[in-house]
């Protein structure tokens, strides 16, 4: 079985049409809903399965994509609207094609609410939507404001759904808006401060077993570990603390999933945190799929890569491909347990 653990929901337009008009209206003409039809959804749903067919995937995560999310829009409640109606549309594609696809909920993260108030949302989407993970944005503001690092106890209460309800977070920003990064290097400079963050914070202390996934490889970490491992060092020299735990053992309390379109770069993120912390993504259809001259197959056409690591063995490469998503969604109910 090969599990993509990073996918984005395809849906028609009628769904975006609607965030338009709660944007434009900022919901004056309150949450009329998206009027997006069961029978548009599987229309798009079948594009995904073909996609999925043509690369070899068994099983897909999808989620809301992440860059219209639109979490520092205001007044907040068309955050809420949006997010339910992606949710909505998530859930019922998911129906449709039961063994090929799973929900990852998004959270309504509007900028100036609480974790408390996501908390309840993640609830709700796990136990009526049935979203077996959540994407979590660390910063809603979209590059406008400050927001808490992932390793402060602001974060806490979301933490404690997570753990409570016992699935996974997947580390990933939304839009930017601060004139200085696109989306997508927004991405990864957020990914890299929230790894920083919560490695150097209590988090994994008060909760050993928060599950943690960072989208795209783990932003710079894998390639600025050097960095990292002597910060550490210089850390607990000056407070005269014995090294404990490495740089290395933190790191490996998180997930990371393999949505890099080069191979040396996946290649250094599996030597760096093995391959036991690693899932197969793909981001499928989405940014990489466009041909790569050098080999003929799209940017985004991974699973071929692992595959050919000669440094990972049959197991190695199969916990890549499936195995790990098994033990980090245990809601999927699919492969060694079903």
């Amino acid at each position: 079985m090969i599990i993509d653990a990073h996918a984005h929901l395809n849906a028609p337009a009628e769904l975006y049409a609607y965030q338009a008009s709660l944007l434009s209206s900022r919901g004056a003409h309150g949450k009329f809903g998206a009027g997006v039809s069961d029978t548009q959804l599987r229309e798009y749903g079948e594009h995904t399965l073909s996609v999925m067919d043509s690369v070899g995937t068994d099983l897909q995560l999808i989620s809301p994509r992440p860059f219209s999310c639109a979490h520092s829009a205001q007044p907040a409640r068309i955050v809420h609207w949006w997010t339910d109606a992606v949710n909505d549309a998530i859930a019922r594609q998911v129906a449709q094609f039961p063994g090929r696809l799973a929900g990852v909920a998004g959270l309504p993260q509007a900028y100036g609410e609480s974790p408390e108030q996501w908390a309840s949302a993640l609830e709700r989407a796990v136990t009526e939507f049935g979203m077996v993970g959540c994407v979590l944005n660390p910063d809603p503001s979209e590059g406008t404001g400050y927001v808490a690092p992932l390793g402060d106890e602001w974060w806490y209460p979301l933490y404690d759904k997570l753990v409570e309800l016992d699935v996974p977070a997947l580390i990933h920003s939304g839009g930017c808006q601060n004139g200085r990064e696109t989306y997508s290097e927004h991405f990864i400079t957020e990914e890299s401060i929230a790894i920083l963050s919560l490695l150097n914070s209590e988090v994994f202390l008060r909760y050993p077993t928060l599950k943690i996934i960072v989208a795209h490889g783990g932003g710079s970490v894998p390639y600025q570990i050097g960095r990292w491992r002597a910060a550490r060092a210089h850390k607990r020299l000056r407070q005269g603390q014995v090294l404990q735990e490495s740089f290395d053992d933190s790191l490996r309390r998180l997930w990371f999933d393999t949505v890099l379109h080069h191979p040396p770069a996946l290649e250094l993120l599996l030597r760096t945190v093995g391959h036991d912390r690693v899932l197969f993504g793909t981001e499928k259809p989405g940014s990489g799929s466009a041909p790569d001259p050098r080999t003929g197959r799209d940017f985004d056409d991974i699973r071929p890569v692992i595959e050919g690591f000669d440094f990972l063995d049959d197991k190695q490469k199969q916990a890549v491909l499936s195995e790990n998503a098994l033990s980090v969604f245990r809601l999927l109910g699919v492969g060694r347990d079903s």
